[in-house]
């Protein structure tokens, strides 16, 4: 039987052996609780506070402005709830896009039933908004901008650095950036950009689930979306999982510094596959920005004839491992809202699959994946 060859790192990826071995030590060495006074407890604080460096590096942030969370589904909620407490008399106006992230946009839509007004920017063919409608969009009541900086369907990115401009020179909203699918793989200095908070997870760069941060700019007010204990500077109660955040630390770490070895290798792969199916599949087409543009890492295509749910599993048990889109929605059997946002035709809404890299992904895996897919698009089509 041949090797899996996994190429569904956006929805997670596999931990590192290296990583996974702090976890380990974490969990039966230095296991006290970073709260408590005695020796152990100051051993996992201090196991924080390293970890925290290590995540703050990577964006330009100090440590001090790093605040750990269960993941980024948490951190995209803090950062919307948040804000909206925080800044509730300043306005209950929010700007985000069409193809955000499902917990982002979910909740938007809570805020939306309390009687906030969410504005929607949408995209253009690529996936990508136009600054233009920002400019439009922002108001004097204003209080939240909430952009991802790459689409975990389509690799889209996002004109962060523009958003940003026209956030802090056009109104007094806050930036909020969901970073989870760039991190480690697209270099984002919050200080030098402007952001004011951004949303990472540790399973989208070979670390653990269940550990996300939420960076927050130094002397922003935002509400506690937990309560109850003083851990985080007060701001996020809760045991931290200091196993979970050791490894987080190691694996932001590795990602900063192999990131251009990693990027150039995945976007040669990328490039690769996408030009061998356009070139082996008849009508086979790419959703979102081209392939030399967009994230190095995510590519999105459709077939014709195809549904993408079956293709996904016929292609499993050939040991090759796709997703139709957001692992999130994937067992739905609905069109992604992010490919709907781009008016594609519904053949490509029903045929488009998700290949997404990751820092293991090698180049002689191209080859037994494109035939893969080609023989089962090729036996969906005769049946």
């Amino acid at each position: 039987m041949q090797p899996a060859i996994y190429l569904d790192n956006s929805a997670t990826t596999p931990v590192l052996p290296g990583i996974a071995a702090v976890m380990h030590k974490m969990l039966v060495e230095n296991y006290g609780n970073p709260s408590s006074l005695h020796g152990l407890g100051i051993a996992a604080e201090k196991a924080l506070a390293h970890a925290r460096r290590q995540v703050a590096g990577l964006i330009g942030a100090r440590p001090a402005e790093i605040y750990f969370t269960s993941g980024g589904t948490e951190a995209n909620n803090w950062a919307v709830w948040g804000i909206s407490r925080a800044r509730r008399r300043q306005g209950k106006h929010i700007i985000t896009t069409a193809v955000e992230h499902s917990s982002l946009l979910a909740a938007c839509r809570r805020l939306e039933a309390e009687g906030y007004e969410v504005t929607y920017l949408p995209v253009d063919s690529r996936g990508v908004i136009r600054p233009a409608d920002l400019e439009a969009a922002l108001r004097e009541d204003t209080i939240l901008v909430s952009v991802m900086s790459v689409n975990n369907e389509t690799g889209a990115l996002q004109p962060v650095g523009e958003v940003a401009r026209l956030v802090h020179s056009k109104s007094r909203a806050v930036l909020h950036v969901d970073h989870i699918q760039g991190y480690g793989k697209i270099p984002l200095n919050c200080q030098k950009v402007g952001i004011d908070l951004l949303s990472l997870s540790a399973h989208k760069i070979h670390g653990p689930k269940g550990t996300g941060a939420l960076y927050i700019k130094e002397g922003l007010r935002l509400e506690p979306l937990l309560v109850g204990g003083e851990q985080e500077a007060g701001r996020r109660a809760g045991t931290e999982n200091t196993a979970g955040i050791a490894a987080f630390g190691l694996a932001a770490e590795l990602a900063a510094a192999h990131m251009e070895e990693r990027v150039a290798r995945m976007r040669e792969i990328k490039i690769e596959l996408a030009t061998r199916l356009l070139e082996s599949i008849p009508g086979a087409r790419i959703n979102g920005p081209p392939p030399e543009e967009g994230a190095p890492h995510i590519l999105n295509v459709s077939f014709p004839g195809v549904r993408a749910e079956v293709l996904v599993h016929m292609l499993e048990q050939r040991g090759v491992y796709v997703s139709t889109g957001s692992a999130c929605h994937s067992r739905k059997q609905e069109a992604s809202h992010v490919l709907k946002a781009l008016h594609l035709e519904r053949w490509r809404l029903e045929g488009a699959i998700r290949i997404s890299l990751g820092a293991l992904n090698t180049p002689d895996e191209v080859t037994p994946a494109v035939e893969a897919i080609k023989e089962c698009v090729t036996e969906l089509w005769a049946l």
